[in-house]
């Protein structure tokens, strides 16, 4: 189990407002490209988004089915690529300050990645959120300040470089 996390320097509708739009998922999602949704429903429990994820020269059709999506706090997805299988991917949206921490956990739940699932393959998860978050952080804290009621991103706090 690969659990990662980040704090974002807004708060959690900002943060919301980004998860909830399925158009931004290639924006903050690392590996997925042109996607969009199979349907109007999304983020609801059982909409899909459709989406190609390259590997080098390959490129695989997937699509992410929404499992879980309780405001503001939980969103958890299950996202599909096969021949590889499929993986639960849960984003706990905590309120920290004026700012907001997301706390993300991925295992891989069916086919290939199911059964090879080890210590190695959570390290690769790892380096993968890593930029995920980052990614998302990045889209998060370049939105206007009316994404979160307003407040914008938090008066006075500076980001290291390479943060």
């Amino acid at each position: 189990m690969a659990v990662r996390h980040q704090l974002i320097a807004r708060k959690p509708a900002a943060v919301w407002t980004v998860l909830e739009d399925c158009r931004r998922y290639g924006d903050w999602v690392v590996g997925p490209s042109d996607s969009g949704p199979l349907d109007d429903s999304w983020p609801d429990v059982g909409a899909t988004i459709r989406y190609k994820l390259r590997l080098g020269v390959l490129e695989l059709p997937g699509r992410t089915v929404v499992r879980r999506h309780e405001p503001p706090q939980f969103l958890e997805l299950e996202a599909h690529c096969d021949p590889f299988g499929s993986a639960r991917i849960a984003l706990d949206i905590r309120p920290w300050g004026e700012e907001t921490l997301v706390i993300l956990d991925e295992h891989p739940l069916r086919g290939f990645g199911g059964l090879v699932h080890n210590f190695a393959l959570d390290a690769l998860l790892q380096l993968r959120h890593r930029n995920m978050l980052k990614r998302l952080a990045k889209v998060v804290e370049g939105m206007p300040p009316e994404a979160d009621g307003g407040a914008g991103t938090v008066p006075g706090l500076h980001r290291p470089a390479g943060r």
